[in-house]
C-alpha cells in the first residue's frame, strides 16, 4: 500500500476467501497517493461512520451498495470518477492498481457538499503521558492468524518503541518509498464471521460485531485484555480494561485487528490464546 503509515488508524477485517482489506484513516494529510483502492464491503462502514469519515472505495459488494444508501454514507466511489481524480498505475496488475489522493478526494467531497471537517470525538481515549501497561503478557512479537494462508503479525522495536509490521512472514513496506510500516498501537477484537447468503456465492462475508467482544490493547511491548463494545453500527467503539475503565491511548497511529473469533493469537513470549464467544 501507498503511505499507510502516515494513517492515524487502520483497519483489517476479513474477507472472502481468507484474505483480508485494510481500511486506512487520514485527517490533515496532503499525501499524492492513495492505495490500491478496493471495493467496498458492508461491514467497514461500521467503522467509517464510527470515526465520521468520507468513505473511499472503487465499487463495491451488493449489501455494501445496499447499506451506503440506506445508511447516508457520505461516500465517494472511484469507478464513477473520472481518471483525472482516480488513476490506475501500470506497476501492478488490476484491480490491485486504482489509487487517487488526498487533494483529489478533498475536491471531490467539496463538490458533493460533503463535510470535510467533523466535531465527532475521537474513537480512542489518547493522552499526553506515555502509557505503559500494567500487564504480564510480554507482547515483543504479536502473532495474528486469519486464516490458514494469512498471517499478520508485528514486532516490537525497544529503540523506537514501535512494531514492524509482517504480512505472510514478510515485511510490509510502503509501495514507493519501501519504508516498513510501523505501528505504535494495536488492538485485537475477536469478532464471529460468518459466508453472507447475497446469492452470487462469492464466498463473501459478514461479522457479529454489534456487541461486546474480547480483545487486547498492545502497545510499548505489552499486551492487556480488554472487551470491545459496539452498539450500533454508527456508535463509536468503546475499548474497555476489564474493570471496566476506558483504555487510555498512546499518541501515535493504531491498527485495529478485527480477526476470527477463533483465531490463535501468540504472544512471543508468552501463550497461545485461544477465545469462545
Amino acid at each position: 500500500q501507498a503511505n499507510l503509515s502516515e494513517a492515524y488508524m487502520v483497519y483489517e477485517i476479513i474477507v472472502e476467501g481468507g484474505e483480508t482489506r485494510l481500511m486506512a484513516l487520514y485527517k490533515g494529510k496532503d499525501l499524492e497517493k492513495l492505495g490500491p483502492i478496493r471495493s467496498s464491503r458492508h461491514y467497514f462502514l461500521d467503522y467509517a461512520l464510527e470515526n465520521d469519515a468520507i468513505y473511499v472505495h472503487f465499487g463495491f459488494s451488493p449489501q455494501a451498495k445496499n447499506d451506503i444508501a440506506k445508511l447516508g454514507v457520505n461516500n465517494i466511489n472511484g469507478i464513477y470518477e473520472s481518471s483525472k481524480n482516480f488513476w490506475r498505475v501500470k506497476d501492478k496488475y488490476a484491480p490491485h492498481n486504482a489509487v487517487t489522493s488526498t487533494k483529489n478526494v478533498l475536491e471531490i467531497a467539496k463538490r458533493d457538499n460533503y463535510r470535510v471537517t467533523s466535531e465527532k470525538e475521537s474513537v480512542l481515549n489518547y493522552v499526553g503521558d506515555e502509557v505503559n501497561l500494567n500487564s504480564n503478557i510480554i507482547a515483543s512479537t504479536v502473532t495474528i492468524p486469519y486464516s490458514d494462508s494469512n498471517t499478520v503479525s508485528y514486532e516490537y522495536d525497544e529503540e523506537t518503541k514501535t512494531y514492524t509490521r509482517y504480512s505472510r512472514k514478510t515485511k510490509q513496506v510502503d509501495w514507493d518509498t519501501k519504508e516498513p510500516v510501523t505501528v505504535k498501537n494495536i488492538i485485537v477484537t475477536f469478532c464471529k464471521n460468518t459466508r453472507l447468503n447475497d446469492g452470487e456465492n462469492k464466498d463473501r462475508q459478514t461479522i457479529d460485531n454489534i456487541k461486546t467482544l474480547k480483545g487486547y490493547y498492545i502497545t510499548n511491548g505489552k499486551a492487556v485484555e480488554i472487551t470491545c463494545e459496539k452498539t450500533s453500527r454508527s456508535e463509536k467503539t468503546l475499548y474497555k480494561t476489564l474493570d471496566g475503565k476506558e483504555i487510555e491511548v498512546n499518541d501515535g497511529n493504531t491498527f485495529v485487528q478485527i480477526c476470527p473469533i477463533d483465531s490463535k493469537v501468540i504472544f512471543t513470549p508468552g501463550e497461545q490464546v485461544e477465545n469462545n464467544e
